[in-house]
């Protein structure tokens, strides 16, 4: 199967958010929703829920707008599509090109691809980059949509989205700590959140890099600022395989548990 992972630039308003995830029940898996970044992740067990969510969120949000902590190019920022199990990656990068296609032509949003396209690989921190700066849209209208913005349209293996709010309200001290975490396979960046400065981490080498591994890395390059953790936060779901690789003595410290899996929740949807 394939799953979507949406990115919905709104995180702050109940009742849009309720009307957002009545458009996709039956399909919806996860939503996590942060006020301070005005973001809301919905997990989708399937690419026809993507376009449901998708259609609902142009339909009734406006990026000229919006204010947060998040970078975002579009009120859906980003979409990508995950095969899991027995699904590919070819399958992956053709349910995204089929929804870049639909949205750049039902929705009039400009879509940008990342992973693998045609014989480069983009990620999605080229396009933040580069996004109408040196690199059009792949589908859909040369302008942002006037409410909607852009999409980030991808194909990527299951990584895992992770933060870490720290005891300080520090956000040069989080920022230098961030790039500090960085290497190869873990991508960070620090904002400021709930009052506290946050680092927020992608695991996109889930194999190499434990949630137990980036949480440990964070609290000891915080240490160098006289800077201690204050809490854990799971954004989304984890694979079962990625929890299996952690001593369950450490699930509460790490905000893990068994009902965080993407396998629990496809069982229990």
């Amino acid at each position: 199967m394939l799953e979507c992972v949406i990115n919905v630039s709104e995180g702050r308003d109940d009742t849009l958010l309720a009307d957002l995830t009545e458009s996709v029940i039956g399909h919806l898996l996860d939503v996590h929703t942060d006020a301070d970044h005005h973001r809301s992740v919905f997990t989708l067990s399937s690419p026809d829920a993507a376009r449901l969510l998708a259609a609902r969120s142009v339909e009734t949000l406006d990026i000229t707008n919006h204010i947060g902590e998040h970078p975002r190019l579009g009120v859906v920022d980003v979409v990508p599509f995950v095969p899991l199990g027995e699904a590919t990656m070819k399958e992956a990068c053709a349910a995204r090109d089929n929804f870049a296609r639909w949205a750049a032509n039902e929705l009039g949003v400009p879509c940008f691809l990342y992973g693998a396209v045609g014989d480069h690989k983009r990620t999605l921190p080229d396009l933040r980059r580069n996004a109408w700066r040196t690199l059009g849209p792949d589908f859909g209208p040369n302008a942002p949509h006037p409410k909607a913005g852009a999409m980030c349209v991808g194909a990527r293996p299951p990584l895992i989205a992770y933060n870490v709010l720290l005891e300080s309200t520090d956000l040069v001290s989080a920022r230098k700590i961030a790039n500090l975490v960085r290497k190869p396979g873990l991508r960070t960046m620090a904002f400021h959140v709930d009052g506290r400065a946050q680092i927020s981490m992608n695991i996109v080498d889930i194999d190499s890099v434990t949630v137990a591994d980036a949480f440990d890395t964070v609290k000891m390059c915080a240490q160098t600022f006289h800077i201690a953790p204050h809490r854990a936060e799971l954004v989304g779901l984890v694979p079962l395989s990625a929890l299996e690789r952690i001593d369950p003595a450490r699930w509460e410290e790490l905000d893990l548990g068994v009902a965080k899996t993407i396998e629990w929740r496809l069982n229990n949807l």
